[in-house]
């Protein structure tokens, strides 16, 4: 990883993008639930730019019926806040039982757009999901807390944010893959405002120290442990 010229943002230079892992866990969700259904339909919307059709081509193939790019140059620096206020202007007035976001995206690790996202359409939101059902107009779902896993259920139209444990997302078949050329994906082009966040510096992180061997065998162990008690002081 580097960062860029101008020490706000990450250089994308010979940088191989990828599907957010906590996003693969709601997109195989909704595949499942809509197996389950035995009807309904599976559309991934996603804010980014031209590249990120790449990643809604790999969830058509996965088994999603559609797919929808909200395109913006803006969208590799935009906030949490930014990304779910496009979303939910993509989704609302719409038909839908569930909202199914990762718990958190990897780069930033805020954790807060499924929430958002929710707020706005003022709709239910349950987060960090690692199971989930579906019966008589409701959800029911466990989330991992400290010490514990915690029940909750909420009516639909609710927002889901995914946790590992929900599932494990599928392979993309062959046959998915020749599938996903044709299944349609609609881009529109979108204002990303002004984000809520800036950034206004990134470093790489200060290289760690060298470490050392101290001897072999039993005799080291007063050496280490006096390494350990004053240099390290962990004991």
């Amino acid at each position: 990883m580097k960062v860029g010229g101008e020490g706000k943002s990450i250089d994308p230079t010979g940088v191989e993008f990828i599907l957010n892992p906590y996003d693969e866990f709601a997109v195989e969700e909704a595949l499942k639930q809509k197996e389950a259904a035995g009807a309904g339909s599976v559309s991934a919307v996603s804010f980014g730019t031209s590249d990120s059709q790449k990643e809604l081509r790999t969830v058509l193939a996965m088994g999603a019926d559609s797919a929808t790019l909200l395109q913006s140059v803006e969208a590799s620096n935009a906030d949490g806040m930014t990304t779910a206020r496009a979303l939910a202007a993509a989704v609302e007035g719409k038909n839908f039982d569930l909202l199914l976001f990762g718990k958190q995206a990897v780069d930033r690790d805020q954790h807060g757009v499924g929430p958002a996202v929710a707020t706005l359409l003022g709709i239910p939101c349950i987060t960090e999901v690692v199971k989930m059902d579906v019966a008589d107009g409701k959800v029911t779902c466990q989330r991992e807390v400290e010490g514990g896993v915690e029940t909750v259920e909420a009516p639909l139209p609710c927002a889901i944010t995914c946790q590992k444990g929900l599932n494990e997302p599928r392979y993309a078949s062959l046959k998915g893959i020749m599938q996903a050329k044709k299944k349609p994906m609609d881009i529109v082009e979108v204002d990303a405002g002004s984000p809520a966040v800036e950034v206004l510096g990134m470093e790489l992180p200060a290289p760690r120290k060298a470490g050392r061997i101290i001897g072999k065998g039993a005799d080291a162990v007063p050496e280490l442990v006096e390494a350990l008690r004053n240099e390290a002081k962990v004991l």
